[in-house]
């Protein structure tokens, strides 16, 4: 299986890029996993609705100019289906079964994904109705891919 995590912005904060080398590295064993960062687009402090659309569908530009045609594609979103980890290691299991080997995950910007990549989208995937900063989201996705991998294989990792 290859995996693609699509990401707006840069990752500044040491402790973040710690935890994600360390989930990259134990990935290894299972998948081909790679970070794709795609720059994030400068706007002003206080946004029109127009404007907030156009940084958003640069992004969007951005992020799928990464996303090959036979890639199936998961955004991050807060109004997603919500999964538990055995429920997103059985949706990687069944796109393995099925020939989906190549998996995009994408997480947005700081306001969220474009119209364009939402159609592109074939799975859209919360993790809350919360909203949590998209480069801490790096590291919670890359820990819940490491654990749908243990639990797929029937390998021990704490609950």
């Amino acid at each position: 299986m290859r995996i693609s995590i699509i990401s707006v912005g840069k990752l500044k904060e040491k402790y973040l890029k710690q935890g994600i080398d360390e989930y990259m590295k134990r990935l290894k064993a299972y998948a081909k996993v790679d970070i794709v960062e795609v720059p994030d687009e400068k706007a002003p402090e206080n946004m029109s609705e127009a404007e907030m659309v156009e940084v958003k569908r640069k992004e969007g530009e951005r992020i799928l100019s990464h996303i090959g045609q036979d890639t199936y594609v998961i955004t991050l979103e807060i109004g997603g289906k919500m999964l538990s980890s055995e429920e997103l290691a059985d949706k990687m299991d069944q796109l393995a079964t099925y020939g989906k080997s190549k998996i995009a995950f994408v997480i947005g910007g700081s306001l969220g994904i474009s119209d364009e990549v939402q159609k592109r989208s074939d799975f859209a995937l919360s993790f809350s109705r919360m909203t949590f900063p998209h480069q801490l989201m790096r590291l919670v996705l890359l820990e819940q891919v490491y654990r749908g991998f243990r639990i797929l294989r029937g390998e021990p990792y704490h609950k």
